[in-house]
């Protein structure tokens, strides 16, 4: 089977760690151990026995996952090796070759390369720049017909941090129960919005829908590798399936710290956490856009720890990254990892220091090259 690369993880992988300055993230800067837990949770995670455990997740992780989407219990959950795998495990138990699966673009890049792997037809409904990255909805039922199988959604948005208005959502949920087809949300983002107000979940509007999800962006806990899916029966228990032939389990250390973060009021606390880090962050990304206005430009995301920013000046996305990596030793994302050419994505959930160090780099680099 050929599977197209996977240009932002492997870029990611090839050099996060070899810059002084890594702005590829789009999640929030992480926990230690130490900040997240207690000294008796500590001791109590020292004590842990490292066998498999349940396959398809603790069963009490699954439960208190359960307890966020109305109307699921532990069996409407699968706890997955970060939401990467639950995307993985989601497409392979609901898709089957000849399938047409409706795309929202830009997006993170493995539903794509992974959809078309599986004999599939990618139609891509596109977050327009010119209606602030909303959806154009005309465009998204003219791509639907009676082989679309999968609309796949991520709200809120990664790259562009937008969120989908209730009335798009009523609309996109209307269509997928007028076409009989699977409503596939990636939530991982609902938690970092910049309000304060968390974006509503797909769950619970429609039967056919399949939510992924996971702790490494609003969660700040990247390192536990913890994602999951939560949906309809037949297809989590497809998805466990699935899962038996990739990673079997998730980690036993990793599921018990996964307990304590997800516990609500440490949830809160989490999301509070990093919202006020994004409010920090984000007037400084915006004074810096505004600084090279004639060269730059961007729409303030409304969630998510990165800026999706535009350029105008003769230089694909792949050779300015490259350049910038090379010359400066910061680390950006390319848009056309995402489709989207004369596009930058750059991590603002990282330490205030790093931003502005980062930031200051690429002026060196703009000045240098004479682009204002």
């Amino acid at each position: 089977m050929y599977i197209e690369t996977f240009e932002l993880e492997r870029n990611q992988s090839l050099y996060e760690n070899t810059v002084q300055y890594n702005l590829t993230e789009s999640g929030l800067h992480p926990f230690t151990l130490e900040e997240l837990l207690s000294s008796e949770q500590l001791e109590e995670l020292l004590k842990l026995r490292l066998g498999y455990g349940q396959t398809n997740g603790d069963p009490d992780l699954r439960a208190l996952l359960a307890s966020y989407y109305s109307g699921y219990d532990a069996d409407n959950i699968i706890v997955t090796n970060g939401s990467a795998e639950a995307n993985y495990v989601g497409f392979k138990s609901l898709l089957e070759p000849g399938d047409e699966v409706v795309l929202m673009q830009p997006n993170y890049q493995l539903l794509y390369g992974l959809t078309k792997s599986l004999g599939c037809e990618v139609k891509p409904i596109h977050l327009k720049r010119n209606l602030g990255w909303e959806l154009d909805l005309e465009e998204l039922r003219s791509k639907l017909s009676d082989k679309t199988k999968v609309i796949a959604i991520c709200n809120p948005n990664n790259p562009t941090g937008a969120v989908l208005s209730p009335s798009q959502m009523k609309v996109i949920v209307n269509l997928a129960r007028e076409f009989d087809c699977y409503l596939f949300s990636d939530e991982i983002y609902i938690g970092s919005e910049l309000s304060g107000e968390l974006t509503p979940s797909f769950h619970g509007s429609y039967e056919k829908t399949v939510i992924a999800s996971g702790l490494a962006k609003s969660m700040a806990l990247p390192g536990l590798r913890i994602g999951w899916l939560a949906g309809p029966r037949e297809v989590i228990d497809t998805a466990w399936h699935h899962h038996d032939y990739t990673s079997i389990s998730t980690g036993m250390l990793s599921q018990y710290v996964a307990r304590i973060a997800l516990a609500p009021n440490k949830r809160n606390e989490i999301f509070e956490r990093g919202r006020q880090h994004l409010r920090k962050n984000l007037p400084i990304i915006e004074e810096w856009v505004e600084k090279h206005s004639d060269a730059l430009n961007f729409i303030p995301p409304q969630a998510g720890g990165m800026a999706f920013v535009g350029y105008n000046f003769d230089k694909t996305s792949d050779e300015l990254v490259t350049e910038l990596r090379e010359s400066k030793s910061v680390f950006v994302v390319a848009g056309s990892w995402f489709g989207m050419e004369n596009y930058l994505r750059i991590g603002i959930g990282v330490e205030t220091k790093t931003l502005k160090a980062g930031l200051a780099l690429i002026d060196e680099y703009l000045s240098e090259n004479q682009i204002s």
